[in-house]
């Protein structure tokens, strides 16, 4: 009997589905971005129509059951409901006046369409899969689970981790019923220590921040305070208002109420104004992060002091803030920090299919390779998608060298060409791995502005990572420690800084990412064969996209990237692209 579990995240952000069979291997999991190439895929369904075919016909063909699970509770909250009722979550409902101030950060307008995107997310959950399921697989039973919010992260970041046992934190902006989680998990087996109640969060705090240095956290630019703040210093008036704000006690965050709303407008004179230049905000996003960091550490330190546990599982949404989990262990009592390969809401469409795996098969331990969870679990571009591009070609150079695509390409990095390098399967989560990525010599200081200006077209203050030979990372990294997800920023040695200009940011550290050879053979061999070529064990690697998209999905998004950006040359599989020396283009006026 062939019996599969889908598990779907269905928040009205970064949806995401992921197939997993009845022993526990993952087949597939992918956010649903990349398919719709729609960045964040806001208010998409995790299970588009169109794809869902494709899917199920490659990972779990004739299936005699399916079980479908989501990442929510289908029962809502009593606040939800009560204001369901009111009407304020419909369009007109967001223009309601009268109803009472939440105690948030955020204004009401906001929180409400976050909840009403997110209850018609929740109800709509599944939709797409049943029909083409019934559709194709007639014979096949479907059934249904769903799991409370922050035990699907907590899921999917300590299955996947390498620990036996360990204290598990899941921070984010909301959940059911708060915004926070606090586990012990021993032995396949999840324990709630603590589930936070109300508005308080520190993901809403964050979002505050990213909303006055004059981003966009509905686009996920967070990223962008924390590139921005190493250009900053602390503001003590600024800091100081920040307490007022919010506070964290034990497990509990608050947001006090005695002058909260007052307090938050007096943070309007630290807006950045749309037509100051961007690094007069860096000062409000050192704070923020500083801050941030504090109060991260408070959490934290009590969660080890609680659990007495050594390890560290750190999942949802703060999980993402690599420039404060590479101090985690230096600020804590922790000493090993797991955060999975995607541990904001996309990745808990991994924990809840495992979840309703375990809920049928609790004994089961879910099986890791290596002791990890390889993170390339989405879709490929394979070589029968470049055979058509060869077919149909006039204007590009194709070369195919199945024996030595790597030295070929570590040999263009070493000259200061600018790669884009497809490998294999796409990687699960918001970080290219070796797989869907742009690469260059980390060498020298220009590569950065050039990468910004020819290809990302994004801001000069945001860094790149180094993707970097573990046998060899002890030599570059303070106090040095895996990141096998580039999810930690660590200091680079002084010594080391000018050698790898390119990937060191303005306070001299780097978000790497550890790369060994049982982990990803290939993109092992590339920077080991540059390595011999310059006597440097790591590459600059960043996402293959330009700002504002998703990674590339199909062999189109690569060749559109490819041709309207300042890529010098394409790497797919075996096959070495570069553009024609020939210039055929004429403008006429």
């Amino acid at each position: 009997m062939k019996k599969f579990y889908i598990g779907l995240s269905v928040t009205y952000h970064d949806s995401a589905l992921a197939i997993v069979d009845d022993k526990g291997q993952v087949l597939f999991a992918e956010a649903t971005e990349r398919f719709m190439q729609n960045k964040r895929a806001l208010n998409c369904e995790a299970d588009p129509l169109l794809h869902i075919t494709d899917l199920l016909e490659t990972y779990c063909p004739f299936p005699d059951e399916i079980v479908i699970a989501i990442n929510w509770q289908k029962k809502r909250p009593l606040y939800e409901n009560v204001i369901a009722a009111l009407g304020c979550l419909t369009a007109s409902g967001l223009l309601k006046t009268g109803i009472r101030q939440l105690n948030s950060p955020l204004e009401n307008y906001q929180l409400h369409h976050m909840i009403a995107s997110q209850r018609n997310k929740i109800r709509s959950a599944g939709i797409n899969l049943v029909r083409i399921i019934n559709e194709y697989y007639p014979d096949c039973a479907i059934s249904f689970a769903d799991f409370h919010h922050h035990l699907t992260h907590a899921a999917t970041a300590c299955y996947s981790s390498p620990f036996s046992e360990s204290a598990c934190a899941v921070i984010d902006s909301f959940g059911e019923k708060g915004s926070m989680g606090f586990y012990h998990y021993k032995d396949q087996k999840l324990n709630c220590l603590y589930e936070s109640k109300g508005t308080g969060s520190l993901g809403f705090y964050y979002m505050k921040i990213t909303e006055l240095c004059g981003f966009d956290w509905l686009k996920g630019e967070e990223w962008k305070v924390m590139g921005l703040a190493p250009f900053g210093k602390l503001n003590q008036e600024l800091y100081g208002l920040l307490k007022t704000i919010v506070s964290v006690e034990g497990f509990e965050c608050k947001h006090p109420s005695n002058q909260l709303f007052s307090n938050l407008s007096a943070l309007d004179k630290f807006q950045k104004d749309e037509r100051t230049p961007i690094k007069q905000a860096a000062d409000l996003a050192f704070t923020g992060q500083y801050f941030f960091a504090e109060l991260m550490t408070k959490l934290l330190q009590h969660l080890q002091e609680v659990t007495g546990c050594i390890n560290l599982c750190f999942g949802g949404g703060c999980a993402l803030n690599s420039a404060y989990n590479g101090q985690i262990k230096n600020r804590t009592v922790f000493e090993q920090v797991f955060i999975p390969s995607a541990p904001a809401d996309d990745g808990t469409a991994l924990g809840t299919a495992w979840l309703a795996l375990k809920q049928d098969k609790p004994d089961l331990v879910i099986p890791r390779k290596n002791h990890w969870l390889s993170p390339y679990l989405g879709s490929i571009i394979s070589d029968q998608d470049m055979k058509r591009v060869i077919q149909f070609n006039r204007s590009l150079d194709i070369q195919y060298l199945p024996h030595s695509i790597c030295d070929a390409t570590a040999g263009l990095l070493a000259k200061g060409q600018l790669i884009g390098w497809i490998q294999g399967r796409a990687e699960f989560g918001p970080r290219a791995l070796g797989n869907r990525s742009i690469l260059a010599d980390p060498r020298e200081k220009k590569t950065k502005d050039n990468i910004n200006h020819k290809i990302k077209f994004r801001e000069s203050f945001r860094p790149f990572a180094p993707s970097v030979l573990d046998e060899c990372a002890d030599e570059y990294f303070v106090d040095y420690h895996e990141s096998p997800y580039m999810d930690k920023t660590l200091s680079i040695k002084k010594s080391m800084q000018n050698q790898i200009a390119a990937v060191c940011h303005i306070d001299g550290t780097g978000r790497l990412q550890t790369v060994k050879e049982q982990w990803n053979p290939r993109f092992y061999h590339l920077i080991n064969s540059f390595y011999q070529k310059t006597q440097v064990p790591m590459l600059l690697n960043t996402s293959f996209n330009v700002m504002g998209k998703p990674l590339v999905h199909s062999i189109e998004d690569a060749l559109s990237v490819f041709l309207t950006t300042g890529l010098d040359a394409l790497v797919i599989n075996d096959y070495l692209i570069r553009k024609s020396s020939e210039k055929k283009t004429r403008i006429c006026f």
